[in-house]
């Protein structure tokens, strides 16, 4: 399955819907020369015409373009503007907009302002597109292409109940001598890549010693799956990554790395997702559904695409547009579909938005999708039918590499974001799995020896480690793939959403390191999948400040990771590793179980010990972990322990390791070691 508006763009240059079609849409086609300042040279004018399937998809095809081969071309489209909001009087201004659907963009290069009531903000870039063998092809504005030549079999990647995903903000930040203490800049693709296999210095963070020196930090991690947040363009430079502005358009700032001549986003993004699947990661993106935040169907068609605010239109409802304009998912018309390429009844803004999928999964090979904030989408069957389609075109991927059946099956993922975690759309079968923000509550209250959520301490732990004993009177999770724990996410506003350390300090925790370890400890242990927002893995903490209403994405900084005075961040990050290292191979972990083997409150004791894994079998986990001040008395003293009652037995032939600090374990100290306060301990059979 492919996209018939994605198919006809090889061939013509396309705009889906344009609202006012009389003056007809123009195509505005040049070429970009670079120069102080740069100028936007040889252009061209030439109107759109309707296409012979359907009067609402205007096109022009290539040929008739006076184009030359192997050529660069950057350009817009003029139109009428629709925009709601401009007071344009009796005729609507005519204004430069970028592709709608265009494969990539240049903001170097952006349309002039128009007459009227418009600002800066309203000078879109310009879309880029490379003419080759009478072709239109998608390409970066130096003319660099995508290239998957090489890429690993989808074979290789790890099914979704071997998954540890790393969150990672696009905004990194590093320590500094200026005055605010810390630089800002945006972590590019190859950034990431850096964090991945040893490059030249990554081109924005040259200096940051754990980039340089070839620590290749996420491969020594060991998580198996990056999460990128929205990395589809932004007009904004990153300070918060939820205002997509293009699309289909991979991220402008993204792929212009400091001291680049030009823009690479299409063939870095490509080499980045080629590098994950190289090292057995899957690649994640997040997308942003809801709203879209400066696009160009504002002023192409605004009312077949987005709600007016304030105007009675009942898709607004409760919904948040957070500065944008809010995508109409329940108008019904009949027009040319984007993906059938038939005229049929349909919803424009959910076809444009599956066109945009097509695009992501199949021209980048996406092995994830983490949906944002499904309810403020606010229409289930879109969701649905946005998961159904993804997951027809992975089928599609892992059978070309003869990949099928439960086997494909159990390497994609499409999971949705919303705090209130609704159980309904698991029950409905609308998304594979969800965000479990319960667990959040739960680990960060845990670690402080509080209970969560109106239940007891034992079943705030218990609701923690085993996701399924959660449950609403719409469903509940049944499957460890079903739910995405984390003990932080990007979501770093409000009342105990801090970082770990933060959160720690600002409870009158002063000695983390303990505390962060035994929440790591719950979640690698615990039924779900496991995901790390960056820096958490060693304690980073926050840079910048988190204001409301206004959100703020708190950027990593691998700086903390070096000097003298960032020790136990060091020791926190290697207790990390040899989790996310065992929680990825071990096959304990990877199914549906837990079995609360013993529980002690007595005497300021908070201790809970649980099994992963059929007892009795050669794979089995047991983790002690002690929530509380309390820790065994001279716990130094070889006579001293701590004695957990029916600890499993040894099978013959075996041996337990306590994983944490990779040693093992005698047969006759088993079950029987001394607890520190704030510890656990990880057994595994080997």
């Amino acid at each position: 399955m492919s996209s018939d508006l994605l198919r006809r763009k090889s061939a013509a240059f396309v705009l889906w819907r344009p609202g006012h079609i009389n003056p007809p849409p123009q195509l505005v086609i040049g070429r970009f020369q670079p120069g102080n300042p740069s100028d936007f040279v040889d252009q061209q004018r030439f109107d759109l015409r309707p296409a012979p399937v359907s009067a609402d998809l205007w096109e022009l095809p290539a040929a008739e373009c006076n184009l030359i081969d192997d050529q660069v071309y950057h350009y817009w489209f003029e139109v009428s503007d629709t925009n709601p909001y401009r007071d344009n009087g009796a005729t609507p201004a005519r204004i430069l907009c970028t592709d709608p659907t265009a494969w990539s963009v240049d903001w170097r290069l952006r349309a002039p302002l128009p007459a009227g009531p418009y600002s800066e903000d309203d000078r879109d870039p310009a879309a880029v597109v490379k003419f080759n063998g009478g072709k239109l092809i998608p390409c970066d504005p130096g003319g660099e292409i995508a290239d998957f030549g090489g890429d690993a079999d989808p074979t290789t990647l790890p099914p979704n109940n071997r998954l540890v995903i790393y969150e990672l903000p696009t905004t990194w930040t590093r320590l500094s001598d200026l005055e605010a203490g810390v630089q800002l800049a945006v972590g590019t693709f190859r950034d990431v890549m850096a964090r991945i296999e040893t490059p030249p210095p990554p081109p924005s963070f040259a200096g940051v010693e754990v980039l340089e020196q070839g620590l290749e930090h996420l491969k020594r991690l060991g998580v198996n799956a990056l999460e990128l947040l929205p990395p589809a363009d932004s007009f904004v430079d990153r300070e918060w990554g939820y205002a997509t502005s293009n699309y289909f358009a991979p991220d402008y700032d993204l792929g212009f790395p400091k001291y680049h001549a030009s823009p690479t986003a299409v063939r870095d993004l490509t080499a980045l997702v080629r590098l994950c699947h190289a090292h057995g990661m899957r690649f994640f993106v997040d997308v942003v559904m809801a709203f879209a935040t400066q696009y160009a169907y504002e002023n192409v068609n605004f009312l077949d695409f987005h709600v007016e605010a304030n105007a009675g239109d009942p898709e607004e409802g409760n919904r948040d547009a957070f500065g944008g304009d809010l995508f109409k998912y329940n108008y019904f018309t009949t027009g040319y579909d984007p993906i059938s390429g038939q005229v049929r009844n349909l919803v424009p803004a959910r076809q444009l938005m599956l066109a945009y999928l097509t695009r992501w999964m199949q021209e980048f090979r996406v092995d994830g999708l983490r949906l944002d904030s499904v309810v403020n989408i606010a229409n289930y069957d879109f969701v649905q039918a946005f998961k159904d389609l993804a997951r027809e075109l992975w089928r599609q991927r892992a059978a070309a590499a003869g990949l099928t059946g439960a086997e494909a099956e159990a390497r994609f993922l499409v999971v949705g974001e919303e705090l209130a975690v609704p159980f309904a759309l698991l029950a409905q079968q609308r998304l594979d799995g969800l965000w479990n923000e319960k667990f959040k509550y739960r680990v960060r209250a845990a670690v402080l020896g509080e209970s969560s959520e109106g239940d007891n301490f034992e079943w705030t732990v218990r609701r923690m480690i085993d996701c399924r004993l959660l449950s609403d009177k719409d469903g509940a999770f049944t499957d460890s793939a079903q739910a995405v724990n984390y003990v932080t996410s990007h979501d770093v506003e409000g009342f105990r959403n801090e970082r770990l350390y933060e959160f720690l300090r600002n409870n009158g925790v002063l000695e983390t390191e303990n505390r962060i370890k035994l929440a790591f400890v719950c979640l690698m242990t615990a039924v779900g999948i496991p995901m790390i927002f960056a820096g958490e893995e060693f304690a980073d903490e926050h840079d910048l400040p988190v204001r409301h209403p206004q959100k703020q994405v708190d950027p990593v900084n691998y700086d903390r990771l070096s000097g003298d005075g960032n020790a136990f961040r060091r020791r926190i990050m290697a207790y990390v590793t040899r989790l996310v290292q065992f929680r990825t191979s071990y096959d304990a972990l990877a199914v549906n179980d837990t079995d609360f083997l013993h529980v002690d409150f007595n005497d300021g004791k908070r201790v809970l010990v649980w099994r992963r894994g059929t007892p009795g079998s050669d794979r089995q986990v047991v983790v002690v972990a002690n929530f509380s001040d309390w820790g065994t008395s001279d716990p130094l003293n070889p006579a001293s322990e701590y004695v957990v009652p029916g600890f499993p037995s040894t099978p013959p032939g075996q041996q337990w390791r306590e994983i944490t600090q990779d040693r093992t374990v005698s047969s006759e100290w088993i079950g029987r070691e001394p607890l520190f306060p704030w510890e656990a301990k990880v057994y595994a059979l080997t």
